[in-house]
């Protein structure tokens, strides 16, 4: 079933998606309405689907009907999870949206009903990669803002934290969790997020500090998997594998609902695919979409897993049915390296194309892309306009993603010595760079191949097929080769 943009309730926001940052107009708007005291009539100008409905949807049939008579029970779960800051599934997000677009309909003051509305619609949005959703949290949680306003309303900046987080805009997302870590410094939920704000800016002593903070506030029962799940996720940037895989079983064990168990079992898969596990990744991918069918990024890992065990022809309909639920971008660039690998030429361009028309999509509704864009062009592309791409995102966000990628570029077009930099950024622990990624070794290896460093090359080719002999069906082939073409290392006379 299909939940990204087509479900009742996602006609509330009718009109084009507002412009990244269009809140602040928003506001502006609000502000004088609100003063006036003409709420209801405020909110229905801007929300026009708030006063008609889904009129033209089709009577439900008996399926339908079922599932209506459990909305209720799905929309309390997601309400507990999306205010917790847990997982939940897409159904119980869609119905907790529906609910909650009635109660905005009938209290247009209430600002916490506004709050909910918006995170819900976050959530859906980053869990079926329907970036579309992200504009009508946007005029949600800033409708909220406006009725109470940020120095009191916890519920809306946490939804602005998430929502930012989702567009990947490091920057925003740290400046609301900060915020709402001012109104709650006992709460959980704004610890994470900030964690995650500053790992994509590249602060990784703001990152350490945040987890002591968070894993010393001894949360209740109901939150502790979430923290685990948490503290697992620095733990994997720093390279500390067993740590973060105890502390997701924990979670998984600990976990209360099927989407929390899932989402706690997929990044177990994702840990075991990075260090070369693959039946233990597969065992993993597959335990969590039994738990929640709907699991975000379980299907596309699983795809991943089948192309590395050499399963190519059911890695390729995995990735497929994977972009059909849920089309993300970052997994069609994988497709495309699957299909290349191939030699089946025709079929990776289509999927590079299908790249950028997702990007493009998303980031008409205020996505930052330009990290996946950046890879594809440096890669299959135009590698100078990579590289202008990620020199102006590290600018931004200089987290280790970016500049992974942004020395890749460089190296695509000669400039390896910059391009070293940047590779050691991302593979050396004291620069932040402590994540064991087979990718970033291979690319570190290939730019001190390129600039004749035989020694440091052959250790860091080495490194990358020692994490994972199988890390992509396009790049493991091509650190074999380079490691290769090195050769032994020259014998060295011992002194007499």
């Amino acid at each position: 079933m299909d939940y990204r943009v087509s479900e009742p309730g996602t006609s509330l926001p009718s009109g084009p998606p507002a412009p990244r940052r269009s809140g602040r107009l928003l506001r502006r708007v609000l502000v004088t309405a609100l003063s006036g005291g003409v709420v209801a009539g405020a909110v229905l100008a801007i929300w026009p689907g708030l006063r008609t409905g889904v009129a033209s949807a089709p009577a439900p049939g008996p399926r339908a009907h079922r599932a209506q008579l459990r909305a209720p029970a799905q929309a309390a779960q997601a309400l507990t999870a999306v205010t917790a800051g847990m997982p939940a599934t897409l159904p119980a997000l869609t119905a907790l949206i529906g609910e909650q677009e009635q109660r905005v309909r009938a209290q247009p003051r209430d600002a916490k009903a506004w709050a909910v509305l918006g995170t819900a619609y976050v959530e859906r949005g980053r869990a079926a990669a329907a970036a579309a959703d992200f504009p009508r949290a946007e005029r949600a949680l800033e409708t909220s803002l406006q009725v109470v306003d940020e120095e009191q309303n916890l519920p809306a900046l946490d939804g602005m934290a998430a929502l930012s987080l989702a567009r990947r805009d490091f920057t925003e997302a740290k400046r609301y969790a900060e915020e709402a870590q001012e109104l709650a410094p006992a709460r959980w939920s704004s610890y994470a997020r900030l964690i995650d704000a500053d790992t994509g800016l590249g602060d990784y002593e703001a990152v350490g500090k945040s987890l002591e903070k968070l894993m010393a506030l001894k949360p209740g029962a109901a939150e502790r998997p979430a923290v685990m799940a948490q503290a697992a996720a620095v733990y994997r940037n720093r390279g500390w594998r067993e740590d973060a895989v105890a502390q997701l079983s924990d979670a998984a064990a600990a976990a209360r609902t099927p989407a929390e168990q899932a989402a706690y079992l997929t990044q177990l898969g994702q840990l075991a695919f990075e260090r070369g596990d693959l039946p233990d990744a597969l065992r993993h991918y597959d335990a969590a979409l039994r738990q929640d069918v709907d699991q975000p990024a379980a299907p596309a890992g699983r795809a991943r897993t089948l192309a590395a065990l050499g399963r190519t022809t059911e890695a390729v309909t995995a990735y497929r049915n994977a972009l059909a639920r849920r089309p993300d971008p970052r997994d069609a660039l994988e497709l495309g390296e699957l299909y290349e690998s191939l030699g089946m030429a025709k079929q990776a361009r289509e999927s590079y194309d299908q790249v950028r028309e997702l990007a493009r999509r998303e980031t008409s509704d205020g996505v930052d892309d330009e990290l996946v864009l950046g890879r594809l062009e440096a890669d299959h592309g135009d590698a100078q306009r990579a590289v202008e791409r990620l020199r102006e995102e590290y600018d931004r966000q200089p987290g280790i993603e970016v500049a992974d990628a942004l020395g890749w570029a460089l190296h695509r077009v000669g400039e390896d010595d910059e391009a070293l930099e940047y590779a050691t950024t991302a593979t050396d622990g004291t620069k932040g760079g402590g994540v064991r990624s087979a990718l970033y070794a291979y690319h570190r290896g290939a730019i001190e191949s390129a600039l004749e460093l035989d020694g440091p090359a052959r250790r860091s080719l080495q490194e990358s097929l020692q994490i994972s002999p199988v890390f992509s069906p396009l790049w493991s082939r091509e650190a074999k080769s380079a490691l290769a073409a090195l050769g032994n290392p020259p014998d060295v006379a011992v002194p007499g």
